[in-house]
């Protein structure tokens, strides 16, 4: 190789030794006299340093002509730095640079290439291969490598087997739109790009592949965020003749050994709730339990003929908000109660953003003397109050906020304001870590849009056994044998038990509205293979990128993507998606319309 050593290795046991060095000039600082130069791989940052009287005047005036980002080659004997950098790994030492090669000089970069750059996400997303060359970024692609290569450990160690699957498949109408890709050879036909290997490793299930993993591109075609890529990555895997328990205890085992080898932690046993405590207690079916503030009812809808579990805190007091509303709910924001009146406005505002949707927010400070002043005070009167703050277990000096409305809408506007608030209190902090299986989904929901029954997963999931007869009288109240996990308030992984039976399987497409016809054409494969023996069989997917960003403690995954797209599904680099020649139109059977 050019170099003996990496920027990053040398320390004061390589005092007196000749080393070669290669890499990027990060910084150079002329005292004239004295030159230093920081040369920077993707190992570390090592000093040179060149003295005039001691170094060669054509090698001093060829090293004051360098600029940022120049590729050298540096020759030369390991000194102990005088001034010592105790910030860097290589900062007890520098190198006495005897000879120096450009082996390519470089335009000054558009931004700076240091930890703090001065460059916005669209100018670094243009250059990524300058920004891949900055430490954050470069150690960002490292964890992911540890990630995926732990992951690999993890799963081989368990007997499974790694699989590809194909990437031209059948588009199917269900889930997300895929990308489609127009086949040159059969016009008017297309393949699709997968959503994610579903169909695939449930075939090699039937193939006797009883235990499957990939690490795998996946494509769709959806409006993006912070969190979402056309293309991304999963750790899909499948697992035959087992039972859902086997799926949790096998997978809670792989984050778990994740955060031992990738962080150093040790992850507690994953706790479990149902998909129905989910939704009471956080109003979200992936909440964050790095904190408690859970909900408290003050009045519930009517369970059951009987009026099992009905709470009604608030009714017959003339306060119409409460008396029409389905749910009064809140939560308690501990030592929250001095908040000023512009304080609690601003809260009110947070709730009533059109992407929340709620009309207003009712407050109770329980005062640090034992009072109350709440919003409502016209109405409730101090015993009543006292109930709301023994209800919510709350403390002198804590802030009860409460919402009303419809089930559902309130509860998924009150979690909005759960995050915002521990957000505020320094709850959600990025080191901790709290992870959560939530389990018994619903196997269907309604779309108003379609009129009709969607799977909340996928086609192929099982509904839970003594739940089927539901399906043909109350199909909303039917549970799915589905899994989730949860970090942090993030999915991170899904799956489920899956039919593996060719009458269950019809069945199900029934029930989502597929005509016979419609469910042979898309998955008559599938239901056929069902026909040759199909074994039990369950699995699950996780999110890489996703997962690697909680890893790391970052709220976006274009960080631990290599070369990301933007917001609006661009790649700014190589300047796609594009046009395409009419003549390669041509060839695809395809004609444009302006």
């Amino acid at each position: 190789m050019l170099r003996t050593h990496t920027c990053g290795e040398l320390r004061l046991s390589h005092v007196n030794q000749i080393v070669t060095l290669t890499g990027w000039v990060q910084r150079l600082r002329d005292k004239g006299s004295l030159l230093w130069i920081d040369l920077r791989d993707r190992y570390g940052i090592t000093q040179l340093i060149l003295e005039e009287g001691s170094t060669n005047a054509a090698l001093m005036a060829a090293a004051k002509n360098l600029g940022r980002e120049f590729v050298i080659k540096a020759t030369g004997e390991v000194k102990e730095r005088m001034s010592k950098n105790d910030k860097m790994p290589t900062g007890d030492i520098e190198i006495k640079v005897t000879e120096l090669i450009v082996l390519n000089a470089a335009k000054t970069p558009p931004f700076t290439i240091e930890d703090e750059t001065d460059g916005g996400d669209e100018l670094r997303m243009k250059y990524r291969y300058l920004d891949l060359r900055r430490t954050p970024v470069r150690e960002s692609l490292m964890l992911r490598h540890k990630m995926a290569q732990q992951t690999r450990i993890y799963l081989d160690s368990l007997n499974f087997t790694e699989v590809e699957t194909p990437v031209l498949i059948k588009s199917t109408p269900e889930g997300a739109r895929d990308f489609v890709v127009p086949s040159r050879v059969h016009h008017g036909e297309f393949y699709a790009l997968p959503q994610s290997p579903q169909t695939f490793k449930q075939l090699l299930m039937v193939s006797g592949f009883d235990r499957y993993y990939q690490i795998v591109k996946c494509f769709r075609d959806e409006d993006l965020r912070a969190d979402r890529q056309p293309e991304f990555t999963q750790i899909d895997c499948e697992m035959a003749f087992i039972t859902q328990e086997d799926i949790l205890s096998t997978f809670e085992g792989l984050i778990r050994h994740l955060f031992k080898a990738v962080k150093g932690i040790d992850l507690p046993s994953v706790p479990r709730m149902t998909y129905d405590d989910a939704m009471k207690y956080y109003g979200s079916d992936k909440p964050d339990t790095r904190f408690e503030m859970k909900f408290v009812s003050l009045k519930t809808p009517l369970l059951d003929k009987e009026g099992s579990g009905v709470v009604d805190l608030t009714s017959g007091k003339n306060f119409v908000v409460f008396d029409n509303a389905e749910l009064v709910v809140g939560i308690c924001a501990k030592g929250c109660a001095e908040y000023t009146r512009k304080q609690l406005d601003e809260l009110t505002e947070f709730v009533k953003r059109p992407q929340i949707g709620a009309k207003g927010l009712v407050y109770v400070q329980c005062k640090a003397d034992g009072s109350f002043k709440s919003s409502v005070d016209k109405f409730y009167t101090t015993d009543d109050l006292k109930k709301w703050a023994e209800a919510f277990n709350a403390q002198p000096g804590d802030l009860l906020l409460i919402m009303a409305g419809e089930t559902d809408s309130t509860r998924k506007q009150l979690n909005e304001l759960r995050l915002l608030m521990g957000e505020k209190l320094g709850l959600r902090d990025k080191n901790k870590f709290s992870a959560l299986w939530v389990l018994d989904f619903p196997l269907l929901e309604w779309n108003e849009e379609t009129n009709r029954y969607h799977a909340m997963h996928h086609p192929f999931t099982s509904p839970k056994p003594e739940d089927i007869p539901l399906l043909e009288t109350d199909p909303g109240k039917v549970r799915a044998n589905a899994y989730d996990m949860v970090l942090n308030g993030s999915e991170i992984g899904g799956g489920s038990i899956r039919i593996h039976d060719r009458a269950t399987q019809q069945m199900m497409f029934n029930h989502l509205g597929f005509t016979p016809e419609e469910a042979k054409k898309q998955f008559g494969f599938l239901m056929e293979a069902f026909e040759y023996g199909a074994p039990p069989h369950g699995g699950i997917a996780f999110g890489f990128d996703r997962l690697c960003a909680l890893f790391g403690g970052s709220d976006s995954i274009r960080d631990y993507i290599a070369f990301p797209k933007n917001n609006a599904g661009r790649d700014m680099m190589i300047d796609t998606p594009s046009t395409i020649s009419e003549e390669q139109l041509k060839e695809l059977g395809i004609q444009v319309r302006n």
